[in-house]
């Protein structure tokens, strides 16, 4: 990109603003720059802590956002709302509400023809009633001329100490050579992301202690016991995937105590300058719908590096 190019994006269902921070990252790494020229999600919290981060203030509810109002853009972002295609979800898909928001996503992309995006949700998508539904969702991205692919990437394959499935789609509206990103890179310990002083408010009773105690033993490297939907706990040198309405007791950092907000931010990526604007309980349910920063910023950068062509012969017009 050499520095000539500004990108310019929009982040819907933007929540944290992790995928503001991949595309900004990703920018940099290919010598150009990310700007911002709408942002939306719903959940008022979502909204005060991404002002607080990044001065902006997203718009709200997205379906009351009439498509020409949104500003012309290169590139769409957004991890649509995933409880209608999760296992811990009743599984609706598109009879529930939110799972309709996807085609929020497709008349504004219908609307304003950016030369690319990139959506983000749950890998169960990808099965979910009979594959029918990712069927349909891709049919519909085709149907308007999108050169569209999917795939499933995990997070402990880009550096991150949690095991965190997640389902990507990529389109463009010229054909582009996408590759996916490999992943292979290390994971980061935990040792390096927990923190040393934990108030007591975190630690589980002496009784839950006990009980995974009678399951698992404890080592001298840090680790997460996760309990299952059966009851089961395993202890592993990593996190399994964070989520928004888990049990308190679902993640215990040595069997012993709850993460902390910051240590849920470090998991999906955030930077340590990311601030907490709000309690304990919201960040938490934050944290659990949030995407893991680095992994989107490798397919963020692999997305623009297909399309910069497209950016460098037809720069988006700030009239559109």
């Amino acid at each position: 990109m050499n520095g000539e190019i500004t990108i310019k994006y929009i982040d819907l269902f933007c929540g944290l603003g992790g995928f503001r921070l991949a595309i900004e990252a990703a920018a940099r790494e290919l010598g150009g720059t990310a700007e911002c020229v709408f942002s939306s999600d719903i959940d008022e919290e979502c909204r005060r802590v991404y002002a607080a981060n990044f001065s902006e203030t997203p718009h709200g509810d997205i379906t009351k956002v009439e498509a020409e109002a949104v500003p012309a853009h290169d590139i769409l972002l957004a991890g649509f709302p995933c409880q209608p295609f999760s296992i811990i979800g009743k599984g609706l898909g598109f009879e529930d509400t939110r799972g309709t928001l996807f085609f929020d996503i497709a008349r504004i992309l219908e609307a304003k023809r950016p030369a690319m995006f990139v959506l983000e949700n749950v890998r169960l998508l990808v099965k979910h009633d009979g594959g029918r539904t990712m069927g349909r969702i891709l049919e519909t991205l085709r149907e308007m001329g999108y050169q569209t692919d999917f795939r499933v990437l995990n997070a402990l394959d880009f550096g991150l100490p949690q095991k965190r499935d997640r389902v990507f789609i990529v389109g463009f509206r010229e054909p582009a050579r996408f590759q996916w990103p490999a992943g292979g890179i290390p994971m980061k310990p935990l040792a390096e992301l927990l923190e040393r002083d934990v108030p007591r408010k975190f630690y589980a009773s002496e009784k839950i202690q006990k009980t995974r105690l009678k399951q698992e033993s404890r080592t001298s490297e840090p680790t997460i016991w996760h309990e299952n939907v059966s009851g089961n706990v395993r202890a592993r040198p990593y996190s399994c995937a964070l989520r928004a309405g888990a049990s308190y007791n679902y993640l215990l950092v040595n069997g012993e105590r709850r993460l902390t907000p910051r240590e849920m931010l470090r998991l999906q990526g955030f930077p340590e300058w990311y601030k907490i604007a709000c309690g304990d309980y919201e960040t938490r349910k934050q944290a659990g719908n949030s995407v893991a920063v680095p992994v989107v910023q490798a397919v963020v950068r692999e997305t623009l590096k297909a399309g910069v062509k497209m950016l460098r012969s037809e720069p988006v017009r700030s009239a559109a």
